[in-house]
């Protein structure tokens, strides 16, 4: 379980990553990617859990509605893979 004591600024920063169990949330300026697997179970700790991932989503919704320009659906572009120079 991960603790965080700033507030998630969704769609704000190309830096924010962070875990909730085995779930990965990495916040950019155009998407958050969320990636992973977590148990949400019946016991305090599924619950400051699912607490944490709600937050997340509820701050990318409000961020979203927020936008009066928010368009009809963006391209992601694909990264690049480079051979490892190592």
């Amino acid at each position: 379980m991960t603790k965080t004591t700033k507030p998630f600024m969704a769609f704000q920063n190309e830096t924010d990553s962070f875990q909730i169990g085995d779930i990965t949330v990495e916040n950019r300026l155009d998407r958050i990617s969320i990636y992973g697997s977590l148990d949400i179970t019946k016991d305090k700790r599924g619950l400051a859990d699912a607490l944490v991932l709600k937050r997340i989503i509820d701050a990318s919704i409000e961020e979203m509605k927020r936008d009066k320009n928010l368009p009809d659906k963006i391209d992601i572009l694909q990264t690049n893979t480079v051979p490892n120079p190592f």
